[in-house]
């Protein structure tokens, strides 16, 4: 039997830049949400594991060990001593190194449908433990629910979503990779400041993201995707992660599409709504 589960794509409604740590990852305080839509993860029981992997943007990714989605798999293997293998496939949808979870999102979607596959009765923060030292994001993506991360990203509060769930988002990427690595080692050094803690809406209206400059000056065209949706009437517009993507929020399908209809077409768009 075959089961699936959709790597949410994530969005940082805010993110904040704290310090530079000593093992050479920064402190940040940032507020995550997450897209109803993303990649897709499937996979039916095997004798071995293996990785197969398609979409619009699965150019350039290896099938191999040094994928979060085996990698994931490989973990869950040893730590609940599993036998079984799983034959696995990974529809790729969402832009690579992106700033919307991208391989962290996989990852959690990988754990999420192998718990349900191989029936390993684990609890999402179980997962969660077990994944975070893959990487970052990675917790939150197993959750896939609005939160407040600090330290690495890795510590969460769950947040009251009832303000933002099923608003209206329109991601846009013009198709360029920014490396992650690359933004934080430019960071200035400057305490960006705490996150609001109240209201996650009022929270992330009064934040920032404190990698944006930065990221436009590594590629400029981030600011002409953030003007561009500034001008279509949004109630919020931002760039997520490390970039290069952004996103704006809408009250209504029928603004959003006008708001579509206006970008580039060389850029990549997804619409859908916050989970």
């Amino acid at each position: 039997m075959q089961h699936s589960e959709i790597a949410f794509a994530k969005i940082n409604l805010a993110l904040h830049v704290r310090k530079r740590r000593d093992d050479g990852y920064h402190d940040i305080e940032t507020l995550f949400a997450f897209v109803r839509d993303g990649d897709v993860l499937s996979a039916y029981s095997a004798d071995a594991l293996s990785l197969e992997i398609d979409g619009p943007f699965d150019t350039g990714l290896k099938a191999d060990e040094s994928n979060l989605v085996l990698k994931t798999a490989l973990s869950l293997k040893a730590h609940f001593d599993v036998t079984q293998g799983a034959a696995i496939r990974l529809d790729k949808n969402l832009p690579i190194a992106s700033g919307i979870g991208g391989g962290s999102a996989d990852a959690a979607a990988t754990a999420r449908l192998l718990n349900r596959l191989w029936g390993l009765g684990a609890s999402e923060q179980e997962l969660a433990d077990i994944l975070a030292p893959l990487g970052a994001d990675i917790p939150a993506c197993v959750f896939s629910r609005p939160s407040f991360g600090s330290g690495t990203g890795t510590a969460l509060t769950f947040l009251d979503d009832s303000n933002i769930t099923a608003r209206h988002v329109l991601l846009v990427n013009p198709l360029q990779s920014v490396s992650t690595s690359a933004i934080f080692k430019a960071w200035s050094g400057v305490d960006g400041g705490a996150v609001d803690r109240g209201d996650i809406w009022g929270a992330a209206i009064k934040g920032q993201n404190d990698l944006e400059r930065i990221a436009v000056t590594i590629c400029p065209v981030i600011a002409d995707i953030l003007e561009r949706l500034s001008h279509a009437n949004p109630v919020f517009v931002r760039m997520s992660g490390s970039g290069a993507t952004c996103f704006a929020l809408f009250n209504d399908a029928e603004t959003l599409e006008a708001a579509r209809a206006t970008l580039d077409p060389d850029w990549w768009s997804m619409a859908s709504m916050l989970r």
